[in-house]
């Protein structure tokens, strides 16, 4: 059960107050900045920022306005934004889901920590990155390859399908707003046959623009909004105002935006990458009503590797070194 200050979510950047870094830290190219669309610019550039102001525009947020926080540099371990402040404090967040609210940078490179403690007081590093080429794990540390899809429909994304290579490695240049939920329970439950007690630190590396993250034991469903919710599915959750995104009138979100829950719903998509489905997420419900062990399909590799993992005894409790 969720504590009274963290439920039905807990806003991470408004609760700890990012902007004044206090308890907080940011290393490197950290820069708050003002998102506002302007047309007329070409998608290929990703975006522009006029030198004396620190505004970025994109063509393809015309309705996306407000602060995001932007990382960016050629190395992600000199370039980031940590939470907490200190490696030896610990955030204590017990929300289920964690909602990641941000775009890559076009054409550059991301890398993603964090650390979660579980019920017997490990500290399980978990990474994901469009770095990594493949799935790898430790005892203490798993690490997801993120596909950065191009945006739906676009050539970019022709493309990709087309040489069956899915845009692996840096961001394409339309890429997308994305909302990332992941569950936690679920992937330490699945990867390490662990159980989930809390977050206990998150550090966001470059190169990214971060609206928000959000923890939450409520799956929401960006699609719903308070006017439909009545006729939405039983238990379906809009998104609150802190993590939604903006949907113009005659407009649908995922048309403008990406979804991607992790592990993905079902046994379509491999569960050791992370990447957008082609199906619109079912609708939200509160943790507590959803199985947390869901039929998985893992490959060959993975399975392997698992079962070394789990071979291996347990470890003593451990921070793990930022």
């Amino acid at each position: 059960v969720l504590a009274a200050w963290q439920s039905p979510y807990l806003n991470v950047f408004k609760h700890f107050r990012v902007e004044e870094w206090k308890r907080s830290a940011k290393e490197g190219d950290v820069t708050a900045v003002m998102v506002m669309g302007t047309p007329g610019l070409s998608p290929s550039r990703g975006g522009w920022q006029d030198p004396c102001h620190p505004v970025l525009c994109f063509p393809q947020d015309k309705t996306l306005k407000g602060t995001v926080y932007r990382i960016r540099g050629s190395i992600p371990a000199s370039n980031y934004l940590q939470l907490p402040r200190a490696g030896s404090q610990s955030l204590g967040l017990r929300g289920r889901y964690l909602y990641l609210l941000f775009r890559p940078l076009p054409r550059k490179h991301f890398v993603v920590h964090l650390d979660l403690a579980t019920e017997d007081s490990q500290v399980v590093r978990v990474s994901f990155s469009n770095l990594f080429k493949e799935f790898k794990s430790t005892a203490t540390w798993l690490q997801f390859p993120f596909l950065c899809r191009a945006a739906r429909g676009s050539l970019h994304e022709g493309t990709a399908r087309a040489s069956k290579r899915d845009l692996v490695g840096a961001a394409p240049a339309d890429v997308r707003w994305t909302c990332l939920v992941l569950d936690l329970h679920c992937i330490l439950s699945v990867f390490l046959s662990r159980q989930f007690s809390h977050l206990k630190g998150i550090r966001l590396c470059s190169n990214l623009l971060v609206r928000n993250i959000c923890t939450s034991d409520l799956l929401f469903d960006p699609g719903v909004t308070l006017s439909n919710a009545q006729r939405a599915s039983p238990g379906a959750a809009p998104m609150p105002r802190d993590m939604a995104f903006p949907v113009p009138k005659g407009e649908k979100w995922h048309n403008l935006y990406d979804y991607i829950r992790f592990p993905p719903d079902g046994s379509k998509l491999p569960y050791d990458t992370i990447q957008r489905s082609c199906s619109s997420p079912v609708p939200g419900g509160r943790a507590s009503e959803e199985p947390l062990h869901q039929p998985v399909t893992l490959t060959k590799a993975v399975r392997d590797r698992l079962s070394l993992v789990h071979q291996i005894t347990s470890p003593k409790a451990v921070s793990v070194p930022w």
